[in-house]
């Protein structure tokens, strides 16, 4: 056997199944998602009722926007994983203003294109990172500009007031429940 052919079989091999049942292969060790408790799943739903329902009857009763389409994907990472970095207040807040600024920049400034829009997205991706503020739900921001054309203002209500206020009612309640939230500030 020449040493390509030697090669090549040792790499399959490597990557054969073994014939012992016992024996685990690397591809089957991958984590499986993680499992909540009926009890901690309570509580996550009974958070993101909560925190919804502030933003919606601040929005409805008080005339105060604070509703955004990708708050509720925010609330969701806020309240059942609230130690990954994604759900901390500088990536909530910061990743919200952030994508929202840079949909309505493209917005204004390139038109309602859709290279503007992809460009508008991509360029969200790229600051969160550089500014460490990474938060998955703020990347639909620049779509829900683009399909609704606001003012400037739009940056601070919903985005910055309805970001902040999440933080805050996230705070509170994880504290009521004795669960540690923030895992950090910034």
């Amino acid at each position: 056997m020449n040493d390509i052919a030697s090669s090549r079989a040792a790499r399959v091999a490597d990557t054969a199944l073994p014939a012992h049942p016992e024996i685990r292969h690397p591809v089957a060790a991958r984590p499986s998602p993680p499992r909540h408790t009926l009890g901690a799943g309570l509580l996550a739903c009974l958070g993101v009722f909560i925190v919804i329902a502030v933003l919606g009857f601040s929005s409805f009763n008080l005339g105060v926007l604070l509703a955004l389409g990708s708050f509720g994907s925010t609330a969701v990472m806020m309240f059942t994983f609230p130690e990954i970095h994604f759900s901390q207040p500088r990536s909530v807040v910061a990743g919200h203003v952030i994508c929202t600024a840079v949909g309505l920049a493209a917005l204004n400034w390139l038109g309602p294109s859709w290279w503007s829009l992809a460009l508008a997205a991509a360029a969200s991706c790229a600051l969160m990172m550089m500014a460490r503020a990474l938060h998955p739900p703020a990347g639909s921001n620049p779509i829900i500009v683009f399909l609704l054309g606001p003012k400037w203002s739009f940056l601070l209500f919903p985005t910055l007031f309805g970001a902040l206020t999440m933080v805050a009612v996230a705070v509170l309640y994880h504290r009521a429940c004795r669960r540690h939230y923030p895992a950090y500030w910034y």
